[in-house]
C-alpha cells in the first residue's frame, strides 16, 4: 500500500528537522575547532611575541640557554614579562594568560631540543622563531590549544554528543507533534476537495465545497465549484436539448406515421393530395436536421472560421437585395439604412451572411403581413452596429432573454405554424460569438422586435 499524503508530509518534515539537526551539529563542530580554537591560539601567539624580547635579551646577556635549562623560576620569571605599554599596577593578568598560554609555552634551542617548559612541545607545536643579532638561536613553542585539552576533548565531546542527541530527539518529537497537527489539517482539507471531485466524477454535478482560505487550496475550492457550476449548466442544458430534440422530432413523425397507417388500413387514398402533408412533415424534419447541423459547426471553437479582412455594409446590402422579392410576397416593405463609408471587420462572410439571412428569415416569418422591417448599419468608435428590427406583433421583455435558446419560441404569433425551427437565432448568437460580438433582443420603436448585432472593426 503506497502511503499517503499525511505520511508523506510528516516523513519530508521530519527528515528536513534531522538534516538541520545534523547541519547545526556539524557546523557547531566545526566552529568550535576552528574558530574559537583558533581564537584561543592567537591569543597565546600574541603573548610569545610580547616575551620573545625578554628571552633574547636574556640570551644575549648570558651567552647561552645554561641560565634557563632546567631553570624553572628563571622560565616563570621570563613569562611574567609585564605587557607593554600596560599599566605596571594593574594586577589583571592578560586574557592570554586566563585562557591558559603560559603553561602551554616551551623553549628549544636552535635544533629543536626542548630547554624548559610543556613537555609535550615539538615539531608540530606553533613556533617562533629567538633571533639575537640575526642569528636563531632558539625557538619559543606553544602547544596547539586542540592539543592541549586532547585528554579532556574527549568527555566534553562525548557531553556534547549526549547533550546533542537529547535536543535532537526532543527537537523530532515537536516537530513530529507540528507534522501531525498541519498533516491532519492539510488531510482534512484535501479529504474535501477529494470527496467533492469524486462526486463530481460519479454525476452529483450539485456538489459543492466550502473554500476556506485564500491559499493554494482555497483556490482550487473556488475553482472546483466553478467547475461544478459548469458542469451542472452543462447537464441541464444536454438534458434540455434532449427533451427539444426528441419533442421536435416526435410531432412530425407521429403525423407520418398516421398518415401512414390510414393509406395502410384503406382509410386514406394514396393520392398526391394525400402525399403531400406527408411531404411537408418530410421537409420540416430536413429544416430541422440542416438547423442542428449548422448550431453545431457554428458553435464557438468547434469551426475554423476564415477570418479575413471585409466591408460590412457590402454584405449587407447583398442580403437584402436578395431577400427583397420575398418579403414584396410576404406583404412586408424591407428598408436598409446603412452609412455610406466602408464597415471594415475581420470576419468570415459565408457565416456573416448566414447571420444576416437569419434575422431577416426571422423577421420576415413573425412580422404580420403590412408591416415593415429596417435595417440599420452604423460605425460607432471602434464597433460595427447592426440594427435589424421590425413592425408588430412584439415580444414581452420577460420573453426576450430567451430568443436565444435552442428551441425556443414565443407561444404567441411566433410559433411552429410559421415553419421556424428554433434554432435561427441560436445559430446567429454562436455567429456573432465567435467573431467576438455581441447579440441581443429589445423592443422596436416600429412595435416589434429589434435585434441588435454589435461587432468589432478592424485596427
Amino acid at each position: 500500500m503506497k502511503p499517503g499524503i499525511a505520511v508523506k508530509l510528516f516523513l519530508a518534515m521530519l527528515a528536513a528537522c534531522a538534516l538541520m539537526l545534523a547541519i547545526n551539529g556539524l557546523m557547531g563542530r566545526f566552529l568550535f575547532e576552528r574558530a574559537f580554537m583558533g581564537y584561543l591560539n592567537e591569543q597565546g601567539i600574541e603573548r610569545m611575541r610580547e616575551v620573545l624580547p625578554e628571552i633574547a635579551a636574556n640570551y644575549r646577556r648570558h651567552g647561552s640557554w645554561d641560565f634557563v635549562r632546567g631553570n624553572a623560576e628563571a622560565w616563570f620569571a621570563l613569562m611574567r614579562t609585564p605587557v607593554p605599554g600596560g599599566d605596571p599596577t594593574l594586577r589583571v593578568p592578560p586574557i592570554s594568560d586566563q585562557i591558559g598560554a603560559i603553561p602551554r609555552l616551551a623553549l628549544l634551542d636552535a635544533d629543536g631540543t626542548r630547554l624548559i617548559g610543556n613537555p609535550t612541545a615539538g615539531a608540530d607545536s606553533i613556533r617562533l622563531p629567538v633571533n639575537v643579532e640575526g642569528v636563531i638561536v632558539g625557538w619559543l613553542a606553544m602547544v596547539p590549544f586542540q592539543k592541549a585539552i586532547a585528554a579532556g576533548d574527549v568527555r566534553f565531546y562525548r557531553a556534547q554528543v549526549r547533550a546533542w542527541w537529547i535536543n535532537g530527539t526532543a527537537s523530532v518529537m515537536v516537530a513530529a507533534l507540528l507534522a501531525w497537527f498541519l498533516s491532519r489539517a492539510l488531510l482534512a482539507r484535501v479529504g474535501r476537495l477529494t470527496g467533492a471531485v469524486h462526486r463530481l466524477a460519479a454525476g452529483d454535478y450539485a456538489t459543492r465545497t466550502t473554500a476556506s482560505g485564500d491559499d493554494e487550496l482555497g483556490g482550487l475550492a473556488q475553482d472546483i465549484n466553478r467547475l461544478a457550476d459548469t458542469l451542472e449548466h452543462t447537464e441541464h442544458n444536454r438534458r434540455a436539448f434532449m427533451a427539444d430534440i426528441s419533442h421536435e422530432l416526435r410531432t412530425p413523425l407521429a403525423v407520418l406515421r398516421a398518415e401512414l397507417e390510414a393509406i395502410q388500413d384503406g382509410i386514406r387514398p394514396l393520392t398526391p393530395a394525400t402525399l403531400a402533408p406527408l411531404q411537408a412533415q418530410v421537409q420540416q424534419l430536413g429544416k430541422l436536421i440542416d438547423d442542428l447541423h449548422e448550431l453545431s459547426v457554428t458553435q464557438v471553437g468547434e469551426i475554423s472560421y476564415r477570418f479575413a479582412g471585409i466591408d460590412l455594409g457590402q454584405i449587407l446590402q447583398s442580403a437584402a437585395a436578395g431577400m427583397q422579392g420575398r418579403f414584396a410576397d410576404a406583404g412586408l416593405a424591407l428598408e436598409l439604412v446603412a452609412a455610406p463609408d466602408p464597415m471594415l471587420i475581420q470576419g468570415d462572410e459565408r457565416r456573416l451572411q448566414q447571420l444576416l439571412s437569419n434575422l431577416l428569415e426571422n423577421a420576415l416569418h413573425y412580422t404580420d403581413r403590412g408591416g415593415r422591417v429596417v435595417i440599420l448599419a452604423q460605425t460607432q468608435g471602434v464597433q460595427v452596429r447592426v440594427v435589424v428590427e421590425d413592425s408588430a406583433p412584439g415580444v414581452e421583455a420577460t420573453r426576450r432573454a430567451r430568443l436565444f435558446e435552442r428551441f425556443y419560441r414565443v407561444d404567441t404569433s411566433r410559433n411552429r405554424a410559421t415553419g421556424g425551427s428554433g434554432l435561427g437565432l441560436a445559430i446567429c448568437r454562436n455567429i456573432v460569438q465567435a467573431h467576438g460580438g455581441s447579440i441581443e433582443a429589445e423592443d422596436s420603436p416600429l412595435g416589434g422586435l429589434r435585434i441588435v448585432v454589435t461587432l468589432p472593426c478592424t485596427p
